[in-house]
């Protein structure tokens, strides 16, 4: 159930040095990532999880699977994309396949990395491609409402569609993204099948200098509060040290680079972490002696849900979930001493399954 992040920005950003470090990191049989390229744009990657390490030390499987999610290397953009310059209609088309959006923006100044917009301005290159989505996303909500208007006139349903279509136009064309649109959940049922650019879920990457990495500059300052009314995450690093980072094969000299730069973990691990949560994933294991295993699934999902993530037969005939929490695994060491201890717990089809959740499922064939 791998989901799809893609990552955008304009020329020199880093956008293909964070892709690469990627990459290089999930290839590195000494990381904690793993990489298959699907495309050669697209990378399948582990997502960290102490967890699945922690409860790898108690069980010792025969072997370990984490769960994934795919990261897409998507074609740079210029401005006037939306109107089909550059690669635009490639960009454009690669962004409304993907389900989040990871929005790599130039923090540092550096006059051997050419800005075709002149001074950095972080906040001027996230509009550029603000407004590039927005425009096609207003062409896209402009042609609905025109189709919509014409069954409004004997729909009651169509009307307050229309209505809501309005709403969406008027924000657009005030420079805004749909996802800072104040909309219910029902009423953005109404738009979801336009698979609106300006709708997913953003990370955005603040690329900083060297002396920046820990703290930040007043480039990454400027672009938080840039994007503080929007429903999105930001995450600042050096993408630079992230490449030399996954780089390196040997654990040892990778930890004496991480303790010079003064890292507890590679910021990669954060990114994928933070691009898994705005996805609206939780994970749930399986631990036993042939295998620990995460598994991914959506936030509100019920055990029968979850249950098929593992096989759709699960859930058609599923009876009851066996679940210990986590941190009570962890508590009494196994299985067998949470079932002792009266932490394992029988949970019906109305379950909502809990991130880290130790689930094991009873089902008819």
């Amino acid at each position: 159930m791998a989901l799809q992040a893609g990552i955008v920005g304009l020329p020199n950003v880093g956008k293909s040095t964070l892709f690469n470090a990627v990459s290089n990191s999930a290839k590195a049989q000494a990381s904690n990532y793993r990489f298959c390229t699907i495309e050669p744009n697209v990378g399948l990657v582990n997502v960290p999880d102490e967890r699945l390490l922690v409860l790898t030390e108690l069980v010792q499987p025969e072997r370990i699977v984490p769960t994934q999610i795919e990261i897409v290397d998507i074609a740079g953009l210029v401005r006037g994309a939306s109107k089909g310059e550059g690669l635009g209609n490639k960009f454009l088309a690669n962004i409304r396949e993907v389900d989040a959006i990871i929005h790599v923006i130039r923090c540092f100044e550096d006059e051997n990395v050419l800005r075709d917009e002149g001074a950095i301005d972080p906040v001027s290159d996230k509009e550029i491609i603000d407004t590039e989505l927005q425009l096609k996303d207003l062409d896209s909500v402009e042609k609905q409402i025109q189709k919509k208007e014409k069954q409004a006139k004997t729909d009651p349903k169509a009307k307050v569609e229309v209505e809501i279509l309005h709403r969406c136009k008027a924000h657009l064309e005030q420079g805004k993204s749909i996802r800072s649109l104040d909309i219910s959940k029902e009423e953005k049922a109404v738009i979801a099948d336009l698979f609106l650019l300006t709708d997913k879920p953003v990370l955005y990457v603040a690329n900083v200098d060297e002396p920046s990495m820990h703290t930040g500059n007043k480039f990454s300052a400027a672009l938080k509060e840039a994007i503080k009314s929007e429903n999105a995450e930001m995450i600042v690093m050096n993408n630079s040290i992230e490449a030399q980072i996954s780089e390196m094969d040997d654990p040892d000299d990778k930890a004496l680079f991480m303790d010079e730069y003064k890292m507890t973990e590679p910021a990669l691990d954060r990114l994928i972490r933070s691009a898994y949560r705005l996805l609206g994933l939780n994970t749930y294991f399986t631990a036993g002696v042939q295998e620990v295993r995460a598994w991914t699934f959506h936030n509100g999902w019920k055990a029968p849900q979850c249950a098929g993530v593992i096989h759709t037969d699960f859930e058609k005939g599923f009876i009851k979930a066996e679940v210990i929490a986590y941190n009570d695994f962890v508590q009494y060491k196994s299985e067998a001493g949470a079932r002792e201890a009266g932490k394992l717990r029988i949970e019906g089809k109305e379950y909502p399954v809990k991130d880290g959740d130790i689930m094991h499922f009873r089902f008819n064939v």
